[in-house]
């Protein structure tokens, strides 16, 4: 072999080495450019879910825990461990009573309330445990000293301290609405014709968020009152519940057994209510 086809053959392979560099740079600058231009991916995230106006609730999370433009309520809107409800509302047709109010509008606007008829939050209607059905009460916020002429079309409230659960353009006529809660005199104008003077009222418990609970409860109290009350366990909207319907009907033997039941539960109470 020549020194001359020993100089054109490194020449060669010389050449071949710059060609494979040169590609595989080129390789890496493509790729590298690639990457800076590469298209991004658009995501498209669910829209938060809407805001909802404050409604009744739950004996442990109450409509509206704060005053006037979110502040703390004041002293006499918090409830006392110590008063008893069912002692409060005596439900006397030609009765006065000095309570706290509340407001509730969706989701019960359109349920069927416990008369039997739709409720509507823009009609001028209230819920209370032991008026009798469509009597009519003038509610007056003892702050703002705004009235409003509503009637009773519903049960409630079931939170512990509240007197009455006004309709929300009720509310709004009192200022209510915004406070939240308000202290207020309920006044008797009117009673339904016809209207039992006695009653027909039961004990309802709750509200318990696990059904089970309310089916042992409903269990206990059936084989404790088995001749003396039949006692029925029912869903509603803020929890399972258990009604206590003594045999009498009568409101002396209703308080009785509310003052009686010591639920395990720290939330569910057990309330008076009017039936009709």
């Amino acid at each position: 072999m020549t020194a001359s086809n020993t100089g054109n053959r490194s020449d060669t392979g010389l050449l071949v080495h710059r060609c494979a560099f040169a590609c595989m740079a080129l390789f890496v600058a493509l790729l590298t450019t690639g990457c800076h231009h590469k298209a991004k991916v658009s995501r498209h995230y669910p829209p938060p879910p809407p805001t909802r106006s404050p409604s009744r609730a739950a004996p442990s999370t109450s409509t509206a825990q704060r005053g006037l433009h979110g502040g703390p309520l004041p002293s006499y809107a918090i409830p006392d461990p110590n008063v008893d409800d069912n002692a409060i509302a005596s439900g006397h047709t030609n009765s006065t009573e000095t309570g706290l109010a509340s407001w509730y509008g969706p989701p019960y606007h359109n349920r069927q309330g416990a008369n039997g008829e739709v409720y509507d939050q823009n009609a001028m209607t209230a819920a209370h445990r032991t008026l009798p059905m469509g009597t009519v009460v003038r509610v007056t916020n003892l702050t703002t000293s705004q009235s409003v002429t509503v009637k009773i079309t519903d049960r409630g409230p079931f939170v512990h301290g509240r007197l009455i659960d006004l309709s929300l353009a009720a509310a709004k006529e009192t200022g209510i609405y915004r406070m939240g809660l308000a202290k207020v005199r309920v006044e008797v104008l009117e009673q339904r014709p016809g209207a039992d003077l006695g009653g027909k009222w039961c004990v309802q418990i709750g509200a318990f968020l696990d059904k089970n609970n309310a089916w042992r409860l409903q269990s206990d109290l059936q084989r404790r009152y088995a001749t003396s009350a039949k006692v029925i366990e029912f869903q509603g909207p803020t929890g399972h519940w258990v009604r206590i319907n003594p045999i009498s009907a009568s409101r002396t033997q209703a308080l009785q057994i509310a003052s009686a039941i010591h639920a395990a539960e720290p939330d569910a109470q057990a309330y008076l209510v009017r039936l009709d």
